[in-house]
């Protein structure tokens, strides 16, 4: 039997925002799966907020949700974020991998939404954090075409529609799939432990935006900067 971190229970977590700025942009959902590939159950937790202020047009756009949704349906953000916070401090103290695409965006979107509600985010580096962006371009580099999580889907046979992308529940479980995918198509990740392969995707993470960076540089931008902190920055 396999004994591959993949194949045993692990989370997944995706939000969507008001905007792009980690720091000043607030979460408006959240979606955190507790997915367990021995038995394929899957259990969603879901958040709608009411982050008290308006939802700009762009991104009501890319994921449908407006203003007038989250002031009826949404809960205050002084009480959703906490819950979020308190959520994913289980997964850390439990040990489970957490999946999340893209996870400097989602995660330092999470440590400042907790600080700006008196919330300690000290469990959000004890997170042993799987990244199937991160994964996928260490793994692929070279292919053409886009990086966006609907766009990874597809090439790797993940289900997620136009209609599904950018909401947070669909992108969560997409994300837990595409790992479980990315495992199994190169077993060098499923051999590595939880804590071995978070550790590399540090270094993968930072070679990738040096490697990108340098390319800007050479054919767009002489002064262009990629950050490469991962899996989250406080900043």
């Amino acid at each position: 039997m396999s004994t591959s971190w993949h194949t045993r229970p692990l989370a997944a977590f995706d939000v969507e925002t008001t905007g792009l700025d980690v720091t000043t942009d607030r979460v408006i959902t959240a979606a955190l799966w507790r997915i367990n590939p021995e038995d394929g159950s899957k259990t969603p937790a879901s958040w709608l907020i009411d982050p008290g202020t308006d939802i700009p047009p762009e991104s009501t756009e890319v994921h449908g949700i407006t203003t007038e949704e989250v002031r009826e349906k949404g809960r205050p953000a002084a009480e959703a974020v906490p819950e979020i916070g308190a959520a994913l401090a289980l997964v850390a103290a439990e040990g489970l991998p957490l999946i999340v695409y893209n996870a400097p965006y989602d995660l330092s979107m999470l440590h400042h939404e907790l600080l700006r509600h008196g919330v300690d985010p000290d469990f959000i580096p004890l997170l042993r954090v799987v990244d199937p962006l991160v994964l996928d371009k260490q793994t692929d580099p070279y292919r053409r075409g886009g990086r966006k999580l609907i766009d990874v889907c597809a090439h790797h046979g993940v289900p997620l529609t136009q209609d599904q992308a950018h909401g947070a529940t669909a992108d969560a479980l997409a994300a837990g799939r595409l790992a479980w995918k990315l495992c199994a198509a190169f077993p060098h990740l499923a051999e590595m432990t939880v804590e071995e392969l978070h550790t590399a995707q540090i270094r993968w993470k930072a070679e990738q935006a040096a490697s990108f960076q340098a390319y800007l540089r050479r054919t767009k931008d002489p002064d262009a900067v990629i950050d490469g902190t991962w899996p989250f920055t406080a900043a």
